[in-house]
């Protein structure tokens, strides 16, 4: 059974704002070109390593930057293994520390939801002519079974975080 959530309204109420642009920008940039920009990862670094400082204790802090090492030598070694892109690798490990630790398994629920959702959504709206013509140099169009996981990772952290100011209604 998964637990309520355990990320705070005070927490959610800094990262959102400036956690969400970032993630449509790398949902968007995934899309056009199927790359994460590092610069895109080093910002929403940025948002936690500046923000974190004011909003979390300090024991708290210090271990969401560990997760985010931890995800990071993840990522490197399974994409070392070619199955997911180093962009995805190296953003997934930049979402870590957003993620309360209590809320990992809810995260990885929502997560693949979100996956599923964004996957049947994107191989849908590359049937539909208008949706083409609309977005003609997308390279995520033409990549077959390659898929802009920038979308699910960045839509599942935005919804978290969306999910977390809910908590202070």
């Amino acid at each position: 059974m998964l637990s309520t959530l355990s990320l705070t309204f005070t927490e959610a109420l800094w990262f959102f704002p400036l956690a969400f642009p970032i993630c449509v920008w790398v949902a968007l940039s995934d899309l056009r070109q199927m790359r994460i920009p590092n610069v895109a990862v080093l910002a929403l670094t940025g948002v936690f390593v500046v923000t974190g400082l004011f909003v979390l204790p300090l024991d708290a802090y210090l271990w969401r930057l560990a997760a985010l090492a931890i995800v990071l030598v993840a990522g490197f070694i399974i994409t070392s293994l070619g199955l997911i892109g180093a962009g995805d690798a190296k953003f997934a490990a930049a979402m870590a520390p957003f993620i309360v630790p209590a809320d990992y398994l809810l995260f990885l629920a929502l997560f693949s939801l979100v996956l599923i959702g964004t996957y049947a959504m994107h191989q849908g709206a590359r049937r539909v002519p208008a949706v083409r013509r609309a977005t003609p140099h997308w390279t995520s169009w033409e990549q077959g079974k390659l898929f802009p996981m920038g979308v699910a990772l960045g839509g599942a952290l935005a919804i978290y975080l969306a999910m977390g100011l809910s908590t202070g209604l």
